[in-house]
């Protein structure tokens, strides 16, 4: 069974961060800029929350906010699940569905070392799927 640790060695660790005091429009701009659907915010080099899209549509349009005054710490969520190098892949599928969350930050033990998301699982799952169809496809 793939773990994290081997996800993330095979598409990279590379990791998007902002600050907690930064604004909302700052997150939307970095997240637009890089195509992807969330943060982890940092405060120093410690994990503080996790800002989506899905924060900002609920918690800042809804309530007529404005993203370029409100700082990312007001909206971002707090209650990070997080999981571990050593977790496999199908733990963290059950782990999103059940919780009903769409990225994971990885923690080394204290040390943030990456996140991985649904798209990234269900990527696996599929060419896990077409591996097998061709293992049982031969004569």
């Amino acid at each position: 069974m793939k773990t994290v640790r081997d996800l993330l060695q095979s598409r990279g660790k590379e990791l998007f961060t902002i600050n907690s005091s930064q604004t909302v429009y700052d997150a939307l701009v970095l997240l637009a800029e890089k195509n992807i659907g969330a943060l982890l915010v940092m405060e120093e080099k410690k994990l503080v929350g996790i800002i989506s899209e899905r924060d900002y549509a609920r918690k800042v349009i809804l309530r007529g906010a404005s993203s370029l005054e409100t700082p990312v710490k007001k909206i971002m969520s707090e209650w990070i699940i997080t999981v571990s190098p050593e977790h496999n892949l199908e733990e963290c599928l059950n782990i999103m569905s059940e919780k009903h969350i769409r990225h994971l930050p990885v923690l080394d033990g204290e040390e943030l070392v990456g996140m991985i998301s649904i798209g990234d699982l269900v990527k696996i799952a599929l060419e896990e799927k077409d591996r097998l169809i061709q293992e049982l496809s031969l004569p």
